[in-house]
Parts: structure tokens; sequence; C-alpha cells
């Protein structure tokens, strides 16, 4: 098995030379700190800690994974201790607001580390992920008392975050939950319910974990408008900031899992459980979203990272292992067989991976970049484009990187044949592990829904035809060599675009539910080839991106004919068939 390197060349070219943020982030006051040459240090000692102290523990966790007691849960061993070095390091506050002890760096930097994390240790990253999801939602809507008691510890590491959402009975359905909290005389609130499929929901890496829980006061409406957030943390706190009593917060087990084994995903029960109300009441569910956004976009992370890792491993195994001669005499080696990198079917399932990994981490940065403008520019006018942006694309980058991450997850086992299968080489470990990625955070299929719904059909496309234009912006000084691939984005864009426009007023219920998934793959493919076109065209390319750029187009740009047929398709297909 190969070790994991951070593809930091990489990832430079996309910060500085696709991108520049560097310039962006001068221009806005509470990221202008942040220079390359920062920049470029923080992912160069990321990668040092993910290649040397995450990903060691990969395997070794996967095989030991958590357990579960009356106690609490126990992670792998060697989990406390990478986690211990995570916080001591200023990683777990990475992004997180400097008021409070946070290292303020821009999300289009910080989703760069977040991949790294991944590729090297799913697992143990979802740890550290969640509890920055957390403060950001405390950050963002919870009062002074709140931030001040709960966000420092949290950036330090010392504790962590979860998100407690779903339940036995309610899952994409939010607005059927039953988990109650009770007003109490000195402010407080008597949280009781349980909730399921909670990472990171009970652990032993830190001495407490702040659950962030959704539930209805009494009084709520019905509904997802019903819906209230609170801080329950699983040990209370004094008021000097040291730890008291154990909070009514337990643990009534952890799942067993296809993969990231070392994640612990637990029952938590809360019983009478003092608990804080975060903002307003009844809002909770739209305070909830401005951490889903950043989890979407990092469980679309996951399906990069763990495509990345997977590549290199089918890489140096291609380079090394020897099958048959090559068809090609001029590829032939003085061997009885050549190593199977020569062999075009092979070279195929490589490509396809190299091409779908490095679009979706230039649409990672992108996204990181929308959203650091939305939180940070200055004027008002662009931080609400940069908004509707963000709405508009997040779906796209937790189901898009999500599929394209499994896809390319079993190109990479399919490399390895039947040593793929077996546990000695870790590729059977990497699909499972990354499956799970197009489930959680919201199905891809209701990802999907919200695209289609949400954030095109109900602003009659506005966001899509913005984005649209913003594309014909950008692409319109390509070089000459790539001309006639822009002219395929542009036209694929207008189609959609008219597409679009004939079902605004169609009032057909089923809709929008068959064409969902058609319209995300539809414009996932679009954003690639835009976001390919602005690659090949940046200062710096190197000499692999024209190549890859090139069977993009040729090999993965031809999907969206058969998409477009299907656009075509009345929901009678799917729905007047008796099942």
């Amino acid at each position: 098995m190969t070790d994991y390197r951070a593809p930091l060349e990489d990832m430079r070219f996309l910060l500085h030379s696709v991108f520049n943020l560097p310039e962006q982030w001068a221009a806005m006051p509470a990221l202008n700190e942040m220079s390359g040459d920062l920049a470029d240090a923080i992912l160069e000692e990321g990668a040092k800690l993910c290649e040397q102290v995450l990903a060691p523990l990969n395997r070794s966790g996967d095989e030991e994974g958590c357990t579960w007691s009356a106690e609490g849960v126990t992670t792998p061993s060697g989990f406390k201790e990478a986690y211990q070095t995570l916080a001591e390091s200023g990683w777990v506050g990475l992004g997180g607001v400097t008021e409070y002890g946070g290292q303020g760096a821009p999300k289009g930097l910080t989703v760069l580390f977040e991949e790294m994390q991944y590729s090297a240790n799913s697992s143990l990253t979802l740890y550290n992920v969640l509890t920055a999801g957390a403060c950001l939602s405390l950050a963002s809507h919870g009062s002074d008392e709140l931030k001040e008691t709960y966000l420092p510890p949290m950036y330090e590491g010392r504790w962590s975050g979860s998100m407690c959402l779903t339940e036995p009975h309610a899952g994409t359905d939010l607005g059927m939950i039953r988990t109650k909290a009770e007003p109490q005389a000195d402010g407080s609130y008597a949280v009781s319910g349980t909730k399921i499929f909670i990472t990171g929901g009970e652990h032993d890496l830190t001495e407490n974990i702040i659950h962030l829980v959704l539930a209805k006061l009494p009084d709520a409406p019905d509904g997802p408008k019903g819906i209230s957030l609170f801080v329950v943390p699983k040990v209370l706190v004094n008021a000097d900031g040291s730890l008291g009593e154990r909070n009514g917060v337990t643990c009534g087990s952890i799942e067993h899992k296809m993969g990231i084994k070392g994640s612990a995903t637990c029952v938590i029960n809360f019983d009478g459980a003092t608990g804080y109300l975060v903002g307003e009441a009844n809002k909770g569910l739209n305070y909830m979203f401005t951490m889903m956004n950043y989890e979407r976009l990092s469980i679309g992370l996951q399906g990069t990272g763990q495509a990345e890792w997977s590549y290199q491993q089918a890489l140096a195994y291609a380079k090394d292992r020897v099958q048959s001669k090559a068809a090609d005499a001029n590829l032939r080696t003085e061997g009885r067989a050549d190593p199977i990198i020569v062999h075009p079917d092979v070279r195929r399932m490589l490509m396809i991976q190299k091409a779908y990994i490095e679009a979706g981490r230039a649409l990672g940065v992108y996204l990181g970049a929308q959203l650091d403008t939305a939180r940070y520019h200055p004027d008002d006018t662009v931080r609400a484009k940069a908004d509707g942006r963000v709405a508009l694309l997040t779906p796209l980058g937790k189901a898009f990187f999500t599929d394209r991450g499994l896809e390319c997850t079993v190109l990479a086992q399919q490399v390895f044949g039947g040593h793929g299968y077996v546990r000695e080489w870790g590729m059977e470990q990497a699909v499972r592990d990354v499956r799970i990625a197009q489930i959680y955070e919201g199905t891809n299929g209701i990802q999907a829904m919200d695209l289609i719904g949400r954030k095109v059909l109900m602003n009659k496309g506005e966001w899509l035809a913005d984005f649209f234009a913003d594309i014909r912006t950008e692409l319109a000084d390509v070089d000459t060599a790539w001309q006639g691939q822009r002219t395929q984005v542009f036209d694929v864009m207008a189609k959609l675009e008219a597409q679009v426009r004939t079902w605004v007023n169609a009032g057909e219920p089923n809709l929008a539910g068959t064409q969902a998934y058609n319209v995300l793959e539809l414009l996932g493919l679009i954003t690639y080839g835009y976001l390919w076109l602005r690659m090949v065209n940046a200062e710096g390319a190197d000499a692999l991106k024209a190549p890859t750029a090139q069977f993009y187009f040729a090999w993965l740009w031809p999907q969206v004919d058969t998409l477009l047929q299907r656009l075509q398709a009345e929901s009678s297909v799917l729905m007047d068939v008796a099942l």
C-alpha cells in the first residue's frame, strides 16, 4: 500500500493561478492578513500532519473500530493522541472566529486541508469537522454568553461538537421530530428525546461534547416552522468555565456500520438534559442550515479526498504490476510482461479518476471562495450574489462530489483486480468508507431535489442564469485551442436554461422529482467543464492539465447528450408503472 502524499502542487495551482485567492482575501478586511505565502505554509504543515499523524491510523482504526459500554465510547488506539495533536497545533479552530480563539483562515483555504484530512483518515476527520460546524452555528447565531462559554474550548480542541437532528421516525422530514424542550425558571430548558445517527455523539477524544440539538418548545407551531436549536453540553459548565456535573445526556448504543468504523455513530438519549436556546425560538432549522451548508460541502470533500487516496494507490499499483504485453510495440519492455499502466483500459480507469478528482478539487476551492465572499465581503450586493451562488451549488458540491467519489474509488479498486477485493491493499476499506458520503448530511437524492426545487424552479432559474452569465464572462478569453470546448459548454448551458423556462409554470407535481437527478448531473458536468477550461487557461498550467482536459471533453462530456434527452421525459415514465 502506497503512503498518502498530499497533492500540494495542484492545490497551490488552484489557489494562486486559477482563482488568485490571495488577491480576493486582500479585498476583505476580515481575511486580509492571509497572504499567499502564509496559505502555502499552512498547506505544507497540514500535509505533514495528514501524512504522518492521521494516515498511519486509518487502517488500524478500521480494524479496531469504536467500542461502546455503559461508561461511554472508546475510539481506536491512537485516535485520542492524534486528536490532541490536531488540537494543540490549532487545526481544530483553523477557520474559527478570531475573537474567540479561532485562527480565522478563509474557507477557500480550509477546504483543501479538509480534503487532505479525508484522504488520510475519514473516520478521525469527522470528529474535527463536526466540531468546526457546531462552532460556526454558535458563532453565527448564539448569544455573546454562549459564544464566550463554548467557542474558546471548542476551538482549542478541549471540547468537541455534534449535530443532533435525526430521530428514529424523522430523517429528512425534520418537521416530525418529537424531542421536546421545556422552559425552566432559570432560563434554561429541559431537553428530552432520542436522536440517532449522531456522528461523534460520544467518544473519549475530548473532556466535553457540545451537542447542538433540534427540539420543539411546548407551544411550537407544527412542522419545520416549530423547530428551535439548543446547546446541550455532555458535562455542565460552571460559571467560571470549569466542568461541573454530568448532564442528562447518555449514549444508548453505537451503530455497527459498513465503513468509517473509527467514527462513533451514536444513539443519544436526552433525559431532561439542561440546554440553552440558540437565537430565537422556532428558527432552529434556519440556524442549523448555517452549519449544514458547510458540512455538506465538507462531506463532498470526503468524496474527493477518498478518491484522491484511492487514485494514488491505483496509479502506483498500475506502474508496478506487470501483466501481458502492451498492444503498442513502442510501449513494450524487455520483460515477459509489461506494467498494466500501458494497457488502454487501465488508463481509461485512471484518467476518469484524474479528470473528476482535479475538477472536484477546483469546485471545492471555488465554493469555499464563494462562502468567504458571502460572509466577509464589505459590499452588500456582492455578498448577496455570493450567497445565492452558494445556495445553488452546495447541493451540487455534496452530491456530485460524493457520487464521483464512489465511482473513482471503485475504479481504483478495479485497477487492482482481485487484489482490490481483499483486505491487504486497503481498497475495500476505501470503498466502504466513501459509500456513506452519498447518504448522510441529506442523501444525494434529497440534494438533487433541493437543487431543482428550491434553488432553480422556486426562483425561476435566476441563480442558475446568474451563474451561467458569470461562466460566459469568465470564459470569454479562452485560448483559441479551447474555443470548441467552450462552445460545447455554452450550448448545453443554453439548452438547460431553455428547459428550465418551460418547467417554471408547468404545474406538474412530479416534474421536479422526475428530473432532479438529471439536472444535478447535467449541472455537474457543465460546472466541471467550465472549471477545466479555467484551469487549462490559467497561468502556469502544467503539462498534464491539457491532456486531462482533453480527456474530460472527449470521454466524460458526451454524457450530457443522454441527460439532455432524459430532460424530455415525462414523469409518467416513473409514476405510471405498477411496482
